[in-house]
């Protein structure tokens, strides 16, 4: 088996089928490749009071329920307990969503899921931790004003472009096998650019967006379109 990081989304999934791998395995894996590279990354959005990027007991709590769910043979999905990324202006229950910026830095939790989070946790997904993005969506880079400044894995000193800027790096540096942006005029599409990854930016409407923005959809980013992510 390739190293967790490498695998792709359904990939996992099989893998979590047969047994021959466990969601909380999967996501002690993704956590530390978090660990290591965040540092020097700055992908992930430290919310809230505590600042922190990811909550590792909520993180495992959910891999725990999902593995739960495998043995007994009853995913709620063919993604159940993969790991996933959520991009910091979706809408996630309990935390705040300050759209990248220092003037909303005092933003409450949210009460509820936005849409495209709330079918990713039915469909059982592990969600890791929002990620960053520049002031209000506004810059074609990875640099904010709340967060910091998001670096290009594959050149430090470069940059992710924008706005799914932690999005793009975390694809990139494999925190995960999917993460969800948010794109008007290319912000899923530059980072898949600028760090080699896939993206796609859905047709305005086919997935619903709260609060509604005239023209923003949300897409899918991954380090592959295909079934496996490792390269020849």
């Amino acid at each position: 088996m390739a190293a967790i990081h490498e695998l792709a989304a359904l990939e996992l999934a099989a893998h979590f089928a047969s047994g021959a791998l466990s969601p909380a395995e999967a996501a002690r894996a993704f956590l530390a490749r978090i660990e290591a590279w965040e540092p020097r990354l700055n992908a992930m959005a430290r919310l809230g009071r505590s600042g922190a990027a990811v909550n590792p007991a909520g993180v495992m709590a959910a891999a725990r329920a999902a593995e739960t769910r495998w043995r007994a043979k009853q995913p709620l999905s063919p993604l159940d307990g993969v790991p996933v990324t959520i991009k910091e202006n979706i809408y996630t229950r309990g935390d705040p969503s300050p759209i990248g910026t220092r003037a909303n830095e005092d933003a409450a939790p949210q009460a509820e899921d936005a849409p495209p989070a709330a079918r990713v946790r039915e469909a059982g997904c592990v969600v890791l931790g929002k990620t960053a993005m520049p002031d209000y969506g506004m810059l074609s880079s990875g640099v904010s004003s709340m967060h910091g400044i998001t670096r290009n894995p594959w050149k430090l000193d470069r940059n992710t472009s924008g706005s799914s800027s932690g999005a793009g790096a975390a694809a990139a540096a494999g925190y995960a096998p999917l993460h969800l942006g948010t794109d008007i005029g290319g912000s899923v599409r530059l980072p898949a650019t600028h760090c080699g990854i896939f993206a796609l930016k859905p047709s305005l409407g086919r997935v619903p967006i709260y609060p509604p923005y005239i023209g923003r959809v949300a897409g899918p980013m991954a380090p592959s379109s295909e079934t496996s992510t490792r390269r020849s």
